[in-house]
């Protein structure tokens, strides 16, 4: 069968994530995949699958999310770009979509992604109209911030680091670098005096809210509440108990680009 791959930007407050859900909630009533299957099977009048390069979390957003889906021979006629952003509601729009071989895997192929979060870090909550896309925070030390950035990087374990409520049992990755970038919101570049810090994260994979935690252990490293020191104790710990910041919310958080 033709397989097609999507390239696609969402804003994720509404949806409970982008996987399939066996329940979602009031406050995240459908999942992105949801959306796009839903509209799939009424064009060709049978459920197809939507694979994707991997999850976000409810609440978090992607620029360049990956999925691929098999459709039927008399499909390949269709603009799907088109057809699908005509149906998809205002804040999921596919970027691109292209025929790929059969052996093309959305996750399986994929080499290395990008995620960045972005922080308002002022006494004054953001502006609404980047509200949904930051953790405000009152203050924060970033050269603190920066130097526990910059010991984490490499090939481990980051145990330490993942939530609970996966399957996943192999936990070493590879985290390539952490860059941060001021004035920058995801990938958007905002005025020079609004105070948005972004942290860019490069890796060959990503462990359950993996870049979440990070941040929560860079704020509170940023705020004087673990020394720079206790850092590698943590991850030599292997596990998510030794990590005592929280875990920052969803919103900051966006999928930049999956690389192949």
């Amino acid at each position: 069968m033709p397989r097609l791959k999507l390239t696609l930007a969402y804003e994720g407050t509404r949806y409970a994530g982008w996987q399939l859900q066996a329940r979602t909630t009031r406050e995240h009533p459908a999942t992105v995949q949801g959306e796009i299957e839903r509209i799939v099977q009424g064009m060709i009048g049978r459920r197809a699958p939507v694979l994707g390069a991997g999850r976000t979390d409810a609440g978090a957003h992607a620029e360049a999310q990956v999925c691929h889906v098999d459709l039927p021979e008399d499909a390949q006629d269709i603009d799907w770009r088109c057809a699908l952003n005509a149906q998809l509601p205002c804040d999921i729009r596919i970027r691109d979509a292209r025929w790929v071989s059969s052996d093309f895997h959305a996750r399986k192929n994929a080499l290395r992604k990008r995620y960045a979060y972005s922080l308002w870090i002022h006494r004054d909550k953001a502006l609404p109209r980047v509200r949904n896309f930051v953790w405000s925070i009152t203050a924060a030390d970033m050269d603190r911030m920066r130097a526990v950035a910059s010991a984490l990087p490499g090939r481990r374990d980051f145990a330490s680091l993942q939530n609970a409520g996966t399957t996943q049992r192999l936990t070493i990755r590879t985290l390539f670098s952490i860059t941060s970038r001021h004035a920058w919101l995801a990938g958007l570049r905002c005025p020079q005096d609004w105070p948005v810090e972004t942290f860019i994260f490069d890796g060959d994979g990503f462990l359950k809210q993996m870049v979440r935690n990070i941040i929560g252990l860079l704020v509170w490293a940023g705020q004087g509440k673990i020394r720079p020191a206790e850092v590698e104790a943590i991850l030599a710990a292997g596990d998510r108990s030794a990590l005592p910041s929280p875990t920052a919310p969803a919103q900051g958080l966006t999928l930049l680009e999956v690389f192949y």
